[in-house]
């Protein structure tokens, strides 16, 4: 594991102006060692970022549309359906001014809506894109979360579409990571159902899983970086907890979500499709063929005004 207890701020002289640098050098070596395939330990030093505190976070959820602030309680199960978390009856300001006693977990959508957001970060995925083009080309839909916390919440075993550094900013929490290959985790048709909008992330969970997992403890001015599927859950510390999650896509990433399409409208006829290889391969046959399905359809819908369908 990478100590960033000890991560001091940098700062590069650029002109007159003078630039913190968000992940040091070294964060920039782990990660390009491990990316895309492999999660990482990586310092970073934007734990003191003003934006990020809980006052800030009250106007910005403020501020979000209410579609993009989610809260329910957190004292819930590892592996749980999204329609069976309970909501813990406050508002969304409510939760935040006293998630250290309301036994809650929260997370702000698409931070980037509001214009000091949207330049933390882009700030911040400068810092790391020359790594990330090298291997998985251009960085497409760039969003970013913010997770808050109280003492000893969970977040429910699930994975994501898109790649991700989680930076922690305030408390400890525990993050294990599952290989993103692993179909005993996590069923190809789970995956398929997923992409079709026909199930949510969260996953099922079977306590035999627990081997397999990879615990990340994180701490303040630490960030691990999660590859595209990799099944996790995580576990809040004894104290509230705040996250930022950056997150983006690839061709890759999109590639792999269309080829999971096709297999979905095969496996629907009674064939039984091998599963997207994992990164390098690339995908780009059964994306192709599911991409042209599905711009066909939409263009029957349209001739027939019945707008827009999957």
């Amino acid at each position: 594991m990478v100590n960033a207890a000890n991560a001091m701020p940098v700062t590069l002289k650029r002109g007159n102006v003078m630039t913190n640098i968000i992940f040091p050098p070294e964060a920039r070596r782990l990660f390009s060692a491990a990316y895309p395939q492999r999660p990482v330990h990586l310092p970073h030093n934007l734990s003191d970022n003003p934006l990020l505190t809980l006052a800030a976070l009250v106007d910005l959820a403020a501020f979000l549309p209410a579609h993009n602030v989610e809260y329910n309680a957190g004292a819930i199960p590892v592996g749980i359906a999204p329609e069976d978390i309970p909501h813990n009856n406050l508002t969304a300001a409510e939760t935040i001014r006293s998630i250290e006693e309301n036994g809650s977990w929260m997370v702000l959508k698409q931070i980037e809506q509001h214009p000091d957001y949207a330049k933390l970060l882009t700030d911040t995925l400068a810092e790391i894109k020359p790594q990330v083009s090298a291997r998985t080309g251009a960085m497409l839909r760039c969003e970013g979360f913010i997770f808050i916390s109280s003492p000893g919440a969970v977040t429910p075993f699930h994975f994501d579409p898109e790649h991700n550094i989680l930076l922690q900013i305030r408390g400890n929490k525990v993050m294990t990571v599952f290989p993103a290959d692993d179909e005993t985790l996590v069923a190809p048709e789970a995956h398929e159902a997923f992409h079709m909008g026909e199930h949510h992330r969260n996953q099922k969970w079977d306590d035999a899983f627990t081997p397999k997992g990879t615990p990340f403890a994180l701490s303040p001015q630490e960030a691990i970086y999660v590859p595209v599927k990799a099944p996790h859950w995580v576990k809040n510390g004894q104290q509230v907890s705040i996250s930022l999650s950056i997150t983006w896509r690839s061709e890759w990433s999109y590639a792999e979500e269309d080829a999971r399409g096709f297999n979905h409208l095969v496996r629907k006829i009674g064939m039984k499709p091998k599963s997207p290889a994992p990164f390098p391969a690339r995908n780009h046959g059964k994306a192709l063929v599911f991409r042209a399905i599905r711009r066909a359809r939409l263009t029957v819908d349209r001739l027939l005004g019945r707008g827009q369908s999957a």
